[in-house]
């Protein structure tokens, strides 16, 4: 009689991963649930709420009547996801630290302490995901050392496993997950990847599972909480004051030095890197929006422009790291033509925007998109599709220029080949460009 095959389900303590766990139990697999607790911390009770988490993923396996251990990660999420989070937004870039996570916690340090220690046949977790694997085909992987070098042999990813966007399109997590290693992508199994959150839900109700269903949707970065993230990111990082210039005409319109009022109040002005591209800046004194559009590393200013839809906002142009492919590294279409039409995003949730990748010698690309884009950030990830295929991702270093700059340079060359007959006006007789 051949052994129940067993299954390592990471549990959070939320829905999604106590249904992964449920339905991996009525497959039959023997289960074993573990809760990773990555951060330590109080809330503003004094209450650790990463313990919380344990306990209500400690009550999920009681239900279900599976083991259940704990294990902690606080020391390597510090090292390999927080450290990277402070260091970008030092740098003015806008981080994304749930792939950072997935990356080196779940499906590297989880994965590795499951097959490892625990004698997983495969792990699972709830994300909203699907892989070109069926579970039997899981079981059947074996570990794959990755060969030295800048890419992999051709020859050796011909069964690669492809990461599948999830069937309810809205709760899809691929872009979460799309700098995890094909090994252990190869022994992943993702039990929520054919249902809805709604039926999810439904089966919890139908499963004694009330507790986690009652609580509130995670929305990442554990360390945050229900925190004030300004004044959480300037616990670490030195505040750097400056001016807020305007785009158009580089007049200054105040100041950023960071003040805080009364103890427990929002704090108001903040350092420079604590703007993202796109997001509101509220200048004192001001009653008009302005909107970040670029950000000066050196000095520390913050340039703004006046309208959400400002063309300083839009580019069509990016320069990724090199980029993780999680299948083919890189596809044998980029490889062959060098360059290759697919869709990306650099928002999770966003809509997919049609784009070109141009694939440089060291591994990185240019993307370009078919339309300009709103509020592209370095920091960011551009996540990669082809069809229902999430193809990899790669961290955004360098961006094209605004379509505002780009307007201002034709309006400059269209100035220079005038003749003086036919412009009788000089600069100050043309219209703003906005």
């Amino acid at each position: 009689m051949q052994a129940l095959r067993h299954v390592v389900c990471a549990l959070s303590g939320g829905v999604d991963s106590a249904v992964a766990a449920l339905l991996l139990r009525r497959r039959g697999y023997q289960v074993t649930g573990v809760f990773m607790k990555n951060w330590d911390s109080l809330d503003e009770h004094g209450v650790c709420t990463a313990d919380k988490d344990c306990e209500d993923a400690y009550r999920v396996c009681q239900i279900l009547d599976i083991p259940f251990h704990q294990v902690s990660y606080v020391k390597e999420y510090w090292n390999d996801v927080f450290s990277d989070f402070l260091n970008e937004y030092e740098k003015g870039r806008t981080p994304n630290p749930d792939i950072v996570c997935n990356k080196h916690i779940k499906f590297s340090c989880f994965f590795h302490y499951a097959v490892d220690n625990l004698g997983a046949d495969a792990i699972a977790t709830g994300h909203y995901a699907r892989t070109s694997l069926e579970d039997e085909e899981v079981f059947e992987q074996k570990h794959v050392k990755k060969p030295e070098g800048l890419f992999r042999n051709r020859f050796e990813v011909r069964n690669a496993v492809k990461l599948l966007q999830a069937a309810d399109s809205f709760k899809d997590q691929t872009f979460f997950l799309s700098q995890v290693s094909q090994d252990a992508l190869r022994r992943t199994i993702f039990p929520l990847g054919g249902l809805t959150k709604e039926f999810v839900k439904k089966i919890a109700a139908e499963n004694r599972l009330h507790h986690v269903l009652q609580k509130k949707e995670s929305m990442g970065m554990c360390f945050i909480g229900k925190r004030n993230f300004e004044h959480f990111l300037l616990q670490y990082l030195q505040p750097r004051p400056g001016h807020f210039i305007s785009i158009e005409d580089n007049k200054v319109l105040g100041t950023h030095k960071v003040h805080f009022t009364e103890e427990g109040c929002r704090p108001r002005p903040r350092g420079w890197f604590l703007y993202t591209l796109g997001q509101r800046a509220n200048i004192g004194g001001l009653r008009e929006p302005w909107y970040v559009v670029e950000k000066d590393s050196v000095k520390g200013d913050v340039f703004v422009a006046p309208r959400t839809d400002h063309p300083a906002l839009y580019r069509d142009l990016l320069r990724t790291s090199r980029v993780h492919w999680i299948a083919e590294e890189p596809p044998a279409a980029l490889v062959r033509d060098k360059m290759m039409e697919c869709h990306f995003r650099f928002r999770h949730q966003m809509a997919l925007v049609p784009c070109v990748l141009t694939l440089n010698q060291d591994g990185t690309v240019w993307v370009t998109a078919v339309q300009a884009v709103r509020a592209l950030a370095t920091g960011q990830f551009a996540v990669f599709y082809k069809g229902d295929e999430c193809l990899g991702s790669g961290k955004i270093l360098r961006l094209g220029p605004s379509a505002y700059t780009l307007q201002k340079g034709q309006r400059r060359a269209g100035m220079a080949t005038e003749s003086p007959s036919d412009s009788p006006e000089d600069g100050p007789g043309l219209s703003p460009l906005l």
